[in-house]
């Protein structure tokens, strides 16, 4: 339900900034002040914030219906 697909979201976006520390290791970009760093227009990093929330939401729910018609045919 709602709730398991914000959890996945949330770990999903705690991966993508792990990811991105360590990436920016050695290239001069202070990351923890990048990352806390509040956007200019709290209206836009809303839209963005629901757009990504709502494809993980679609590309969950598309490979629950794949999954559903592969168990059917299997049968």
């Amino acid at each position: 339900g709602a709730r398991f697909v914000h959890v996945v979201y949330c770990f999903a976006r705690y991966v993508m900034i792990e990811d991105m520390r360590k990436l920016s290791v050695g290239t001069g970009i202070p990351f923890a002040e990048a990352v806390k760093r509040r956007p200019k227009d709290m209206y836009v990093a809303k839209a963005r914030h629901r757009v990504a929330y709502n494809k993980l939401l679609q590309i969950l729910q598309r490979e629950d219906f794949v999954m559903q018609e592969y168990g059917k045919k299997a049968r």
